[in-house]
């Protein structure tokens, strides 16, 4: 009997099983931005992304509420990350320029990551590892305010400062998880032992925030 040809699927499988883990990071990443620009140019009512990516926020802050309660600790999660967070939801709520669904789940973010910031500030301040969360809030809005007066949307029925306003909330969405990948490096580093479920979680958070800003554009 002639040898079994393996099919391409089972090859390709196979070879990326071989490959490090920094490749296999760098094909996902690609695959996964390849995937964001399909979908970016063949979908064009992309208002389910939006909602889905503001559902999944909301619910992620939520469930983010429930570990901090039962778990009573907070090591591990970047304050910063979730005041630049309360940041740009708030100027995206300032600028209603979007309404309906949006404005629902928007409000309910806020007001979930304003728990989650006053439950690191007093309620779990002990457990709060502020020496690794050290990365300057100023290097991401001074930018992203800049950028924002610079490039943001050209309509003709919203206030300029609400399309600022809007650009900055996006912009600054973007990379306001970026606190809490320097907090995760500064404890690697340090070698302190953190809570990384939570910081796993608004890592994910972070990713989708990031894919559905660039759908958005």
């Amino acid at each position: 009997m002639g040898r079994k040809r393996s099919s391409p699927m089972n090859v390709l499988s196979e070879w990326v099983k071989k490959q490090s883990m920094r490749m296999k990071i760098c094909l996902g990443a690609m695959v996964a931005l390849l995937a964001l620009v399909a979908l970016k140019h063949t979908i064009h009512d992309l208002d389910h992304f939006y909602i889905g990516s503001e559902f999944t926020h909301a619910l992620g802050i939520i469930v983010l509420i429930y570990k901090l309660t039962t778990k009573k600790t907070c090591s591990g999660l970047s304050l910063k990350t979730q005041e630049l967070t309360a940041l740009f939801v708030a100027a995206r709520l300032v600028t209603i320029m979007a309404g309906g669904i949006y404005i629902i789940l928007d409000v309910i973010t806020l007001v979930a990551t304003l728990w989650v910031i006053y439950m690191i500030r007093f309620k779990l301040k002990s457990t709060y590892i502020k020496e690794l969360d050290n990365f300057p809030l100023y290097y991401l809005v001074v930018p992203c305010a800049i950028l924002a007066i610079l490039i943001h949307p050209n309509t003709t029925y919203h206030f300029l400062i609400c399309r600022i306003l809007w650009a900055f909330g996006s912009y600054l969405e973007t990379i306001s998880v970026l606190p809490q990948l320097r907090l995760m490096q500064n404890a690697k580093f340090h070698a302190r032992p953190t809570y990384n479920e939570d910081a796993s979680l608004e890592i994910c958070l972070g990713d989708c925030n990031i894919s559905f800003t660039y759908i958005g554009f």
